[in-house]
């Protein structure tokens, strides 16, 4: 069975970092478009990061642009997301996703999610 899990979530203050990790068990990532959500209370999920399907270009939502950085290491299964100059507006659970499918920023297109992890940013 195919499983995603992230780690690396907690609370931080404003202004410093943290790296999440995705890590998969049952598939291969060298063929799924792997991205980053996150969900904050009372809001919808919503995108933060991804790979091209091709994994050689990334794509950021506005709001993180220039603070996050999505990678990967394929030989490892797993997929981080850097964030540096934490807000308090970065609050969230954060997700990882894949998909064999679309090369796609919509939630929606993502059928494979990992449990997510809480990052709580402190003001």
């Amino acid at each position: 069975q195919v499983q995603l899990a992230e780690s690396g979530g907690g609370l931080v203050q404003a202004g410093g970092s943290l790296r999440l990790s995705c890590t998969a068990s049952g598939r291969t990532f060298s063929n799924s478009v792997l991205g980053w959500f996150r969900q904050a209370p009372r809001k919808e999920r919503e995108f933060v990061a991804r790979f091209s399907r091709s994994g050689g270009t990334t794509y950021y939502a506005d709001s993180v642009k220039g603070r996050f950085t999505i990678s990967r290491d394929n030989a490892k299964n797993t997929v981080y997301l850097q964030m540096n100059s934490l807000k308090p507006e970065d609050t969230a659970v954060y997700y990882c996703a894949a998909n064999l499918v679309y090369a796609s920023s919509r939630p929606d297109d993502y059928d494979l999610w990992g449990q997510g992890t809480q990052v709580t940013v402190s003001s």
